[in-house]
């Protein structure tokens, strides 16, 4: 039976919130405020400080989709692709990639899971060639956002996902790898096999002490 990697974005496959990266960009199209600019901003020193439980994660992501209400997925698609190469390409570290490449040699095939939004994932994994994306799912409506999410990838939702993907495609749970840098991604981790710390905060740093999981360094930045 097959095996698959999932690897997490922020923090795990970017240097920082790939949402919170793209603030500039937004505000650029006119998509947020200035205030709302500050705000994220905000939220990204929170999580350089890596103190923010799930709730206020989850929180700040019910807030940032509330943001998108009106705009369309193809704008955000638009968006994405525009700051892919001055943005995002320089935000990748050089790491996951030499481990993407090496699962994929192995004949393993390669996901991001992330709370991000699904556009953003799906336009990274593209650019990086992992084989699927799983991402926040926005509401839409006659074509726009309605700022609601239809799946909420946070804490034991992106375990279950991962599940689901190893079910419908037949891979074999205990030789599959996951790899994620928060405490919040518990549930993710302990999905697998082969959970691997990346970058950990000092909780999953701990935990991963108290297990005998491999906890990894990445520090290079990808040369796209």
């Amino acid at each position: 039976m097959a095996a698959a990697a999932f690897f997490d974005l922020d923090r795990t496959l970017l240097r920082r919130s790939s949402a919170l990266a793209l603030a500039g960009s937004f505000r650029e199209r006119g998509l947020i405020s200035r205030w709302q600019m500050f705000r994220a901003a905000g939220w990204q020193l929170l999580f350089v400080a890596r103190g923010a439980s799930h709730a206020a994660v989850q929180r700040g992501a019910e807030g940032g989709l509330r943001i998108l209400a009106g705009s369309t997925p193809e704008e955000i698609r638009e968006l994405v692709a525009e700051a892919m190469e001055p943005v995002l390409r320089p935000l990748v570290y050089a790491e996951p990639v030499r481990l993407l490449e090496q699962h994929r040699a192995r004949g393993e095939r390669v996901y991001i899971v992330s709370a991000s939004l699904q556009e953003i994932v799906e336009a990274i994994a593209a650019d990086l060639g992992f084989d699927g994306a799983l991402g926040t799912i926005c509401e839409v409506k006659d074509g726009r956002y309605t700022g609601k999410a239809v799946r909420s990838l946070h804490a034991e939702a992106k375990a279950e996902v991962l599940r689901e993907v190893v079910q419908e495609e037949g891979f074999d749970l205990a030789q599959c790898t996951a790899y994620s840098d928060s405490h919040t991604d518990l549930p993710f981790l302990e999905a697998v096999g082969h959970p691997v710390a990346v970058n950990p905060d000092r909780a999953l740093r701990r935990i991963a002490a108290e297990r005998g999981w491999p906890a990894l360094e990445f520090r290079m930045r990808h040369a796209a």
